[in-house]
């Protein structure tokens, strides 16, 4: 047997088996959370290395969901999740373009402008917002926790769509116009519908950021109970003595599945080449 061959056979056999490890290693902290959070808590004690359970119990989710009043953090956080995606993408959309396409003074800097803010560590920037965000009496308010995770994400989803729209073939716009489009009705008929996988990630990132972001949410609605979002919820069970393990497992799968749920439902999108085939060689 050649060397070639043998190294293709050897490949074939090998790849499937390191896919094969590498998802259970990471899927495993996943499936055990899952299962976890389905155990009775004095299952758990009896028997704390068995990894399924004998029965399931819903009552972790019951516990997490009204008692805890995660219904209330989760309408919470996507509140500020949704409001914070849809205002990101409505100002990104045009900023990126007009670094993509028009041209004016310092317009190659002004994406390492926006990249640069973002590269702030999150630490330095709270002391000032606690004391603006209080003299405006945004303290405690959802609104004030949706303008800064705003502020986080524009400058780096700007630079994340300014890449795409550069890799729009300009032919197409320039039909567009022919075909008497204005520069707005081109972004909105032509750069739009072929930047669907573009617009999915940037706005799947800003979503898990307003989701997961912990920092600035304990900042602001810590002494508000009720505007709390999940994941300052999540972080009262964890500090909490008298909450069982298992009620903590439910409330991180209350906490993981709609990024999830996000993620699959946009995954068609995410790998999907829109501009394939718009322009003709």
């Amino acid at each position: 047997m050649s060397r070639d061959r043998f190294e293709r056979a050897l490949f074939r056999v090998l790849k499937p088996l390191v896919i094969l490890f590498l998802f259970v290693i990471t899927a495993f902290p996943f499936f055990y959370m899952v299962t976890l959070s389905f155990r009775d808590i004095q299952e758990l004690i009896l028997d704390p290395g068995s990894i399924w359970p004998r029965s399931f119990t819903i009552d972790t989710y019951t516990n997490v969901l009204t008692k805890q009043g995660f219904l209330s953090f989760m309408r919470n956080s996507a509140i500020v999740a949704v409001s914070s995606v849809a205002v990101t993408l409505l100002i990104s959309i045009p900023g990126a373009y007009a670094v993509a396409r028009l041209r004016f003074f310092g317009r190659r800097q002004v994406h390492f402008v926006f990249l640069a803010v973002y590269l702030f560590p999150a630490i330095v920037l709270a002391i000032p917002l606690f004391v603006l965000f209080t003299m405006l009496g945004l303290r405690g308010s959802l609104l004030g926790l949706i303008l800064v995770y705003i502020a986080q994400t524009v400058p780096v989803t700007v630079y994340m769509l300014r890449n795409y729209f550069e890799t729009v073939p300009q032919s197409v716009e320039e039909a567009a116009a022919i075909d008497g489009c204005t520069r707005l009705s081109t972004i909105w008929r032509v750069v739009l519908p072929l930047s669907k996988p573009a617009l999915m990630a940037t706005g799947l990132y800003a979503f898990m950021i307003a989701w997961n972001e912990f920092l600035f949410a304990l900042l602001f609605l810590v002494e508000k109970r009720e505007s709390w979002t999940v994941s300052l919820g999540l972080s009262q069970l964890a500090g909490s003595i008298e909450i069982p393990t298992t009620v903590l497992m439910a409330g991180s799968v209350v906490l993981t599945l709609p990024i999830v749920i996000v993620f699959f439902a946009g995954e068609r999108l995410l790998t999907e080449g829109l501009t394939a085939g718009a322009e003709k060689g």
